[in-house]
């Protein structure tokens, strides 16, 4: 096996799908609140 050296890995796949993902949750976490306050709004 080859010799493994911590930190040496290119990992610039992994951050940019990771970001990718927390802006989704975050997007989704907006729509989904402005859905609700919405709904709340037209029930009132």
């Amino acid at each position: 096996m080859a010799e493994y050296k911590h930190g040496s890995m290119d990992i610039k796949v992994q951050e940019k799908t990771f970001a990718g993902f927390i802006r989704m949750v975050i997007w989704g976490a907006g729509i989904s609140i402005g859905i609700l306050i919405f709904m709340a709004l037209a029930n009132s």
